[in-house]
């Protein structure tokens, strides 16, 4: 059985997301289901990480097409000004805890839960 694992990354510091990019990325080369999900004042961060002017867009790029972004945090995302680029991103909203996404419901799925802060 492939292990499961659920990174919320909570950090708005980029070096902070961009090991949660990396480690994703290392996790789901390695063999486990992997899914990232951004939370918090990470969820600012969508924004630039689009431009590919960006010094770690092509990480960012990565992730996404490997389909490692499992969901962006609703609530944070319009708190954060990056609600809209969510979207345009075409990345999932989750927002089924009081408008944020829920542990439980990746515990229950089987994943083990890293937060990276």
């Amino acid at each position: 059985m492939t292990r499961k694992i659920a990174l919320f990354a909570f950090n708005g510091e980029i070096m902070c997301f961009v090991h949660a990019l990396i480690n994703a990325m290392d996790l789901h080369k390695r063999g486990f289901d992997v899914k990232l999900v951004i939370e918090g004042n990470a969820t600012k961060l969508i924004k630039d990480l689009d431009k590919k002017e960006n010094a770690f867009h092509e990480l960012y790029y990565n992730a996404r097409s490997l389909g490692l972004i499992d969901c962006v945090c609703d609530a944070c995302s319009m708190k954060m000004g990056s609600h809209d680029a969510a979207i345009e991103q075409g990345l999932n909203l989750c927002s089924e805890m009081y408008g944020h996404p829920p542990m439980g419901r990746y515990i229950e799925d089987g994943y083990d839960i890293i937060t990276i802060g």
